[in-house]
Parts: C-alpha cells; sequence; structure tokens
C-alpha cells in the first residue's frame, strides 16, 4: 500500500492545472504521436463532466463540430495533456450536464458566471 501512495504523490507533483468544473469553456492542448511525427492538437469545447479522483480523475468535454456533437475524455493526469486553458467559467445547477447533448442553438447557452 505504501509503494502506490508514493507513486500517486509523485504523479500529483507534476500536476499545475487550472481549477475548472462542469459547465466552463475549455481548450485542451493534446499531445499526438502520428508514425515519428509529434503534433499538438486543440480541442476546444464545454465541460460535461468531471469524474474520479486522484489519479484516475477524467473530464469529458463537448463541441459541435459540422453540426454534429463530438465528445471526448481525457484522463487529468495523462502525459499527452500538455495543457488546459479555461476561457470562460460557467453557471450550472448540475455537476454532470448531460441534458446538453439534446440541446442545440440558443438552448444549448450556459450562462457566464458573475464576478
Amino acid at each position: 500500500m505504501e509503494q502506490i501512495n508514493y507513486v500517486e504523490n509523485e504523479l500529483l507533483k507534476g500536476n499545475d492545472l487550472p481549477s475548472f468544473s462542469a459547465g466552463d469553456t475549455v481548450t485542451v492542448h493534446y499531445k499526438i504521436k502520428e508514425g515519428g511525427k509529434e503534433r499538438t492538437q486543440l480541442f476546444k469545447g464545454l465541460v460535461i463532466q468531471r469524474k474520479g479522483k486522484s489519479t484516475t480523475e477524467t473530464f469529458t468535454v463537448r463541441k459541435i463540430s459540422s453540426g454534429v456533437g463530438v465528445e471526448r475524455i481525457f484522463p487529468v493526469l495523462s502525459p499527452a495533456v500538455e495543457k488546459i486553458e479555461v476561457n470562460k467559467e460557467g453557471s450550472v445547477r448540475r455537476a454532470r450536464i448531460y441534458y446538453l447533448r439534446g440541446l442545440t442553438g440558443k438552448k444549448a447557452r450556459i450562462k457566464e458566471k458573475r464576478k
């Protein structure tokens, strides 16, 4: 058990991610390896959920691409995730906002947090 705790703590040390939650609009910089080359791909969308805890935590980002909804699940502590930028902070009442899957246009808007 001590060894597992040691490995988890080592993974958490290099984590300098911003705080974000469901309803926020984020841009995820994700490393992709194609053959011998490596490039960074940006995935900008709305965070639908955060799930898990500490080392197994994931978050789901949804965007509309060419009129089709695209969702991608990212592990928070993945070495492939270079950085996460929070573009807008949304105000929602739920931790998991799956109801957005059935909405389009103006109905799918999220209110922005007041500061």
